[in-house]
């Protein structure tokens, strides 16, 4: 067994941002205990200055164990990412341990409180997972966070290229990623990999009226990884994640339902519109796949003028299956809020048998931004409890997870409450359409896929113009990409869900 303590933001500083005395308790504690290292995700000193430095390095020496630091936003404030390769150490780098490597790459943007991993530290990390590919476990650590967080208020702070990291993580089989950041400790799974966030160790800024705390990670020979989240207060946080064995699961059984899921059709009467496309996929629908029901995560028409919804209603009363469509960002711009609900109606919650589809309103008058607010949450967590002897699969038009090929704008800004509350009450699948590019991914228990653009030019996907379709069995959920040209398709995941047997 290998055993980590993970600490992050400590902010050390002469000034009251930094409590000293939770530092030295945390400290104790891991020189009391059996840990075979330790790791500081950043944020070490609270403005990046010389005496701050000076000081940082006096007080991480009292940590008795062999320990990795990276850098943080506030340490490269200043220029002070100058003084942390020459006080601290090296920005990025690599720890190897028994059967294990641990990969830490600064994400970190001078004066910023953004993340990114640029182009070529990014090649560098994937060229270090391929380097290690062998090793049993693989780690990697950085100071932002990759999944948004709870309790953080507005979610902007996550690494800019967030999809193509996660997507980069996942194909590498990459264990663990460890980070902090956003002062909030939490942990979740993210298909096979535990994403670690460490709330500050010695900072006066906590949220939600928590406390100074840091991570305890057990990682087992047979694949479990136990993650404690240990608080000042001696409150403890447990949670155990087992490698999903399997991961091929075979569908048994009759198919239960199936979904066509849609976004980003954008009708107008711009170039960028191809028509053709949108008719095809549409003659798709109606004589081969054969849906239960069509879902449009949004972004009906390009503009939310009457012509555009005119003629979005002519193409969509085609389909001869029925339809749950939510309004995207760009259905609501101008007149759309109104147009909207007088040609496609208020959308509701359908019921199918088994199966409830609930949609969100996360769409807001002329931003990409989305937001479901706090009295949205309410309402959704509601209606998941309500139906919760069903399928529950919860319906909007932003990503709650991130894309890749996107620079991450179109995250909900309270995505980090949305996400905990949808996973919390176990929503059996999340379905979403904004960014123009198709992806799928299980966090805890619950598949999140998000449609790329069916009939717009201008999207992220290198597969083109398409639409998902989703089959559900008595406990798998399998999604696909289905090009709207050409009828061919790629898996984008198979997953087990909520058993569905009488």
């Amino acid at each position: 067994m290998i055993r980590i303590a993970h600490i992050s933001d400590t902010h050390i500083t002469s000034d009251a941002a930094y409590k000293g005395y939770a530092f030295d308790l945390i400290v104790e504690e891991i020189n009391r205990g059996n840990f075979d290292f330790v790791i500081h995700t950043g944020d070490v000193t609270n403005q990046g200055l010389r005496e701050e430095y000076e000081r940082a390095s006096y007080e991480l020496k009292k940590i008795r164990k062999p320990l990795i630091v990276l850098p943080g936003n506030h340490d490269v404030r200043n220029v002070g990412y100058k003084l942390f390769e020459k006080i601290i150490g090296p920005p990025n780098g690599v720890f190897e341990f028994e059967n294990g490597v641990l990969i830490w790459v600064d994400s970190t943007i001078p004066d910023l409180s953004d993340g990114r991993i640029g182009a070529y530290k990014f090649r560098w990390l994937r060229e270090k997972l391929e380097e290690y590919s062998s090793r049993r476990i693989k780690i990697v650590a950085a100071h932002h966070h990759l999944i948004p967080l709870p309790d953080t208020g507005r979610e902007r702070n996550v690494l800019y290229n967030a999809g193509d990291v996660l997507d980069l993580f996942l194909r590498h089989e990459v264990a663990l990623y460890t980070c902090g950041h956003k002062h909030v400790p939490n942990v979740y799974r993210v298909e096979d990999m535990v994403v670690d966030n460490a709330g500050c160790t010695s900072c006066r800024k906590t949220r939600a009226g928590d406390v100074n705390s840091y991570n305890i990670i057990e990682l087992h020979e047979d694949g479990r990884m136990k993650v404690r989240i240990r608080r000042v207060t001696g409150d403890e946080l447990r949670k155990e994640h087992k490698v999903l064995k399997p991961k091929l699961f075979v569908p048994k059984g009759e198919r239960l339902v199936r979904i066509v899921q849609m976004s980003e059709s954008n009708v107008s009467d711009r170039v960028y519109f191809r028509r053709k496309v949108l008719e095809h996929a549409i003659r798709m629908i109606n004589e081969k796949l054969k849906p239960d029901l069509v879902i449009h995560n949004g972004d009906l028409v390009d503009a939310g003028i009457e012509r555009y919804y005119s003629k979005a209603y002519e193409f969509y009363e085609k389909i001869k299956a029925r339809k749950l469509i939510v309004p995207g960002h760009n259905d609501i711009t101008y007149l759309g809020h109104d147009l909207f609900k007088e040609y496609f109606g208020r959308p509701n919650t359908i019921e199918i048998g088994k199966f409830a589809f609930i949609p969100v309103q996360s769409a807001q008058y002329e931003t990409p931004i989305g937001v479901v607010g706090r009295m949205g949450q309410r309402i959704l967590r509601d209606l998941l409890l309500e139906h919760g002897d069903k399928f529950t699969t919860v319906i909007m038009h932003h990503n709650i997870v991130p894309v890749p090929r996107s620079r991450e704008i179109g995250f909900l800004e309270d995505a980090g409450d949305v996400l905990k509350m949808i996973t919390e009450e176990k929503a059996n699948l999340v379905l979403t359409g904004h960014g123009g590019n198709a992806f799928g991914v299980k966090i805890e228990d619950t598949p999140i896929v998000n449609a790329g653009s069916v009939s717009w030019e201008l999207h992220r996907n290198p597969y083109g113009n398409t639409f998902n379709v989703i089959d559900i069995y008595t406990h798998i959920v399998v999604a696909f990409e289905i090009q709207a040209t050409w009828g061919s398709g790629r898996l984008l995941g198979i997953w087990k869900v909520k058993n569905l047997t009488p």
